[in-house]
């Protein structure tokens, strides 16, 4: 697994047709790994009759409300489950 709980994530924000598990309103959007739920299939490969191999692993990450809405700062999470390939790394030396 690349990410480990308490690691700062950016999700990709590509935009991506057809059947996608990362909704369009939390891409690009950076949050906190907060659990690591282990490997599953591609659902996005299943959709489409593949196996789904090789498995990949799923997080549970939160996101600041603010960051993903706007607005103030709060104490108000998004969580969104957010498989492994849709996340990149944030340097946390960078803005």
């Amino acid at each position: 697994m690349r990410f480990q709980v308490g690691d700062t994530v950016r999700v990709k924000g590509e935009r991506r047709a057809g059947h996608v598990r990362t909704p369009s309103y939390i891409r690009g959007k950076t949050g906190l790994v907060s659990r690591v739920h282990g490997t599953f299939r591609n659902p996005e490969q299943l959709a489409y009759g593949q196996d789904g191999l090789p498995k990949v692993p799923l997080y549970y990450v939160s996101f600041d409300a603010s960051e993903v809405w706007g607005g103030p700062p709060s104490a108000d999470r998004v969580v969104v489950d957010i498989y492994e390939h849709w996340l990149e790394p944030v340097d946390k030396g960078r803005p």
